[in-house]
C-alpha cells in the first residue's frame, strides 16, 4: 500500500520548529506560502525572504513563481511543490512505492484506462464501492469524473509524483494492454451476463442492471471507446443481427469491422451505453438520443449517442466529437492559398447568404466553425442556430434546436433577429420556411451562413427554387456557394511512388500525354495505417461566385449544366479539378478523387 507523506512531513516540521501537518481540508485555497508553511516544510520568515527577492524580479520583468524561488533557495524541492499544490487543491499526496502495491486493485482498474488516463488503483473499499487513484497532477479533476462515468462507481483521487506513477504503472500493468479477445473470452465466466444467454428480450430490469454493472462488461465497452478514440475514428457502430452482434468503427470516412462479441452481449453492452448516456434502458422500441463527455489523454471528447430499435435490438452509433482535434482555423480546413483568399473576401461581405454544400460527414460544420471563429471579435455579435451544437466556441451565442418542444431552426431564426445580431449561422436550411426566414434576415442588413445537402454547388441553385425561394429573391441575397469533400490523405509513413494505368488515367478523362512530368503517389501499406495506405482526410472545394451574368442566368431559369459551365469560365475551379490537384501534390489518390467526385459532364 502507498505511505502517506504525512509522518514524513511532521517529522521534518519538528526539525525545523514547525508545527505538525494540518488536515487537508485546511489547506484546500490558501496561498502557496501559507500551505507550505501549514505542511511545516518552510517557516514564515522565509516564505517572506522569498516575497522580497520575488517582488524585486518582478520589477524587473521577470515572473518566477515563489514555488521555484523557494527550490533555488534550497527550502524545498519537487515532492514539496507537489504536496503543497495538492493540499491548495484540496487533496492528498501519497508516495508510493511499486514493491507495496497491492496487484488485486488491477481487476477495479483495466490496464488500458488505467494507461490512457495515467493514474494507478491504491485503495478500493468494497463496502462503499469506493476506488482510490493516484494522479500526477492535481488539475486532472476530469479524469476522476470520466472514471466515475466509465467505471460505474465512486472514485476518489490522491497526487503521487509522476515518476513513482510511471514505476507502478509499468509493475501492476506491464507494457502490454489487454486485447479485445482476452476480455471477451474473460466475458464467458461473468455469472451476471451468462444468465442472459438464451432468453432475448425477456430479460428482467434487475438482471439487466446487474449485467450492465459487471466489471467485465464495463471493461470491455471502455476498451471499445478508449481503442476508437485512439485510433481517432469518427464514429463507433453496434449492430444487433439475427446471430451476430457486430461492432465497426469508422475511420477516414471508411467502417471497418471489429472482433464481433457473442451475440448474448448485445443487451448488457447496449444497456451499459445507455446507462453512461443517462437514456431509459427500459425503453427499448423507442429511438433515443444522449451524450457522454469525456476527457482523455487532456482533451476533452463528445460522445453523441443514437439508439435506434431494429428487427434483432437496438443498434446504437455513437459519434466521436474530439473537441481538442478539430481545426477551427480557415488556414487549417485544407484550403489553398487563392481557395483561402476567395473564402476570405467571401465572409467579410456585410450581409448576404454563404452556403456550404455536401453530404453528411464531408467537414461543412468544421468548415463553418472556422469562418465564424475568424469572425469572432468583440465588435461582431455571432448567433448560431444548430442540431446538435457540436463544439462550444467561447464569444459566439450558441443555441439548439430542440423538436420535442417544437423549438425549429425557423423559430430559432425569427428569435435571432431580435437580438441584434451581426452574424447567424442556421445549420442546415431544410424546409421553406427557414429558406424564407434566411432570406428576410440577409435582407435586412445580415450575413447568413448555412448548410445544404446537394452534389455540387451548381445544383444548390435548382434545390433552393425546389424548396420554394423565388429567383429574385435569390439573386439578391446568395453572395456564394462552396461544395465540399473529404477524401483520404496517403500515409506519409508508407507513400511510395508509381505509374497509374491507361485505364486509372481514362476514369479521371486523361491520357498519357496529359500527365508526362506528373508524379503519382500511393500507401503501400503499413501498421501506422492499419494496413489501408492512408492516414487523415483532406477537404477539396467547389467554389461558385456570384456576380451580374450568374444572377442573370438565375434570373432566367437557366438549367444546373448550364450555370455549371458559366461558372467555369469565369473561375470556378470543380471538385473533380481540385481533387486532380491534389492527386498533382502527391496529397491523395486516384481512387480516392473517383469515388468522392463526379465528372464535369455529369
Amino acid at each position: 500500500m502507498a505511505k502517506s507523506s504525512t509522518d514524513k512531513s511532521e517529522r521534518r516540521s519538528r526539525s525545523r520548529g514547525g508545527r505538525s501537518s494540518d488536515p487537508v481540508a485546511a489547506l484546500k485555497g490558501r496561498r502557496f506560502g501559507r500551505v507550505l508553511t501549514k505542511l511545516g516544510k518552510i517557516t514564515r520568515d522565509q516564505v517572506h525572504e522569498a516575497l522580497r527577492i520575488q517582488r524585486a524580479r518582478r520589477e524587473k520583468g521577470e515572473r518566477d513563481l515563489i514555488g521555484t524561488i523557494l527550490s533555488e533557495m534550497g527550502y524545498v524541492d519537487e515532492f514539496d511543490i507537489l504536496e503543497a499544490l495538492s493540499g491548495q487543491s484540496g487533496m492528498r499526496f501519497l508516495r508510493l512505492s511499486a514493491d507495496e502495491m497491492d496487484s488485486s486493485l488491477t481487476e477495479h482498474l483495466p490496464a488500458e484506462t488505467a494507461n490512457t488516463y495515467q493514474i494507478v488503483p491504491v485503495e478500493y473499499d468494497s463496502g462503499t464501492k469506493t476506488l482510490t487513484i493516484a494522479m500526477k497532477t492535481p488539475d486532472n479533476f476530469r479524469a476522476v469524473d470520466d472514471l466515475r462515468l466509465l467505471m460505474g462507481f465512486t472514485v476518489e483521487a490522491v497526487v503521487a509524483p509522476e515518476a513513482e506513477i510511471d514505476e507502478v504503472l509499468s509493475s501492476m500493468y506491464g507494457k502490454s494492454d489487454a486485447s479485445m479477445l482476452d476480455v471477451m473470452s474473460e466475458l464467458s465466466d461473468s455469472e451476471a451476463v451468462s444468465a442472459l444467454q438464451g432468453r432475448g428480450d425477456s430479460v428482467d430490469l434487475e438482471d439487466l442492471v446487474t449485467a450492465t454493472e459487471d466489471n467485465k462488461v464495463v471493461r470491455l465497452l471502455n476498451l471499445v471507446l478508449l481503442q476508437a478514440i485512439k485510433d481517432k475514428a469518427s464514429d463507433i457502430h453496434f449492430e444487433p443481427f439475427e446471430s451476430e452482434f457486430k461492432m465497426r468503427y469508422r475511420i477516414d470516412g471508411v467502417l471497418y469491422e471489429m472482433v464481433p462479441p457473442p451475440p448474448h452481449l448485445a443487451l448488457p453492452i447496449v444497456s451499459r451505453i445507455k446507462v453512461m448516456a443517462d437514456l431509459d434502458i427500459a425503453e427499448r422500441r423507442l429511438p433515443q438520443d444522449g451524450r457522454i463527455e469525456l476527457t482523455v489523454n487532456q482533451f476533452p471528447i463528445d460522445l453523441r449517442v443514437s439508439v435506434l430499435p431494429t428487427m434483432f435490438g437496438e443498434s446504437v452509433v455513437m459519434r466521436v466529437l474530439d473537441r481538442g482535434n478539430v481545426q477551427l482555423s480557415l488556414d487549417k480546413v485544407g484550403l489553398r492559398g487563392d481557395e483561402l483568399e476567395l473564402v476570405r473576401d467571401m465572409i467579410r461581405k456585410p450581409n448576404g447568404i454563404v452556403l456550404l454544400t455536401g453530404p453528411t460527414g464531408c467537414g461543412k460544420t468544421t468548415t463553418l466553425y472556422a469562418s465564424l471563429s475568424e469572425l469572432n471579435e468583440p465588435t461582431t455579435k455571432i448567433l448560431t442556430a444548430e442540431d446538435p451544437v457540436e463544439y462550444d466556441i467561447d464569444g459566439l451565442v450558441q443555441c439548439q434546436v430542440n423538436t420535442d418542444q417544437e423549438l425549429t431552426f425557423a423559430k430559432l431564426l425569427r428569435s435571432f433577429l431580435r437580438q441584434d445580431p451581426d452574424i447567424i449561422l442556421v445549420g442546415e436550411i431544410r424546409d421553406l420556411e427557414t429558406a424564407q426566414i434566411a432570406v428576410q434576415a440577409s435582407l435586412t442588413g445580415h450575413l447568413v451562413f448555412s448548410t445544404l445537402h446537394t452534389n455540387d454547388a451548381p445544383s444548390t441553385i435548382i434545390r433552393l427554387v425546389d424548396l420554394g425561394v423565388e429567383n429574385f429573391l435569390l439573386t439578391a441575397t446568395l453572395e456564394a456557394v462552396i461544395a465540399q469533400r473529404l477524401v483520404r490523405r496517403i500515409c506519409s509513413k508508407c507513400k511510395e511512388e508509381y505509374v497509374p494505368s491507361e485505364s486509372e488515367l481514362m476514369e479521371l478523362e486523361l491520357r498519357s500525354s496529359d500527365v508526362v512530368g506528373r508524379t503519382f503517389f500511393r500507401g503501400k501499406g503499413c501498421s501506422v495505417c492499419n494496413s489501408s495506405g492512408y492516414k487523415g482526410r483532406l477537404a477539396l472545394f467547389e467554389m461558385m461566385v456570384m456576380d451580374d451574368m450568374i444572377r442573370e442566368m438565375i434570373m432566367s431559369q437557366a438549367s444546373t449544366a448550364l450555370l455549371r459551365q458559366e461558372s467555369r469560365k469565369r473561375g470556378m475551379r470543380t471538385l473533380r479539378e481540385s481533387g486532380l490537384l491534389s492527386i498533382y501534390d502527391g496529397r491523395t489518390t486516384i481512387d480516392e478523387v473517383l469515388r468522392e467526385t463526379i465528372s464535369e459532364e455529369n
